[in-house]
């Protein structure tokens, strides 16, 4: 019994990805009830053709690292034109470092009539702190990660932080 306890209290742990209360508390602010994926989830869904990866970041985070398959879009300079020819029912996972600028180009995305959109939880810092693979731009492994600011980049707990 006393294991079985204790292997729950792992598994509680292990479903908070392994992140720091403060961490945590973090993202929570950012999640308005939006719909959200986890990382292993979305991980499971890479290289289905019927499913999109919008990296929200700026171009020189993604040149860094990103999930593979994954469109760039931006964030500074996001356009709604850029996703004209994806169907509005589309299955579509938006990003960013942490989840709060891909919540927004979410927000934008079901206020244009998409209906599928789902923030990855803890965006790709929990990608990469769940040691899940990044590519660079050009579609090699990397254990490099854009830190985005040294504020920001505390938050990685793996890899190799460029700023």
């Amino acid at each position: 019994m006393v294991m079985r306890i204790i292997l729950f209290f792992l598994l509680i742990g292990f479903n908070s990805f392994g992140q720091s209360p403060e961490y945590q508390k973090m993202l929570k602010q950012y999640y308005n009830g939006f719909p959200t994926i986890s990382c292993s989830e979305a991980a499971r869904k890479i290289g289905n053709p019927s499913v999109l990866f919008l990296d929200t970041r700026e171009e020189e985070e993604f040149e860094i690292s990103h999930i593979r398959g994954a469109t760039c879009v931006g964030y500074d300079d996001f356009s709604m034109s850029s996703l004209k020819l994806v169907p509005k029912d589309a299955e579509i996972i938006v990003y960013c470092s942490i989840g709060a600028r891909s919540q927004t180009i979410g927000e934008k995305l079901k206020k244009e009539g998409y209906t599928n959109v789902k923030n990855l939880y803890g965006g790709f810092f929990q990608w990469n702190n769940s040691g899940l693979q990044k590519i660079d731009s050009h579609g090699n492994p990397t254990v490099r990660i854009h830190g985005f600011s040294k504020e920001w980049g505390k938050w990685i707990t793996k890899g190799k932080i460029v700023y």
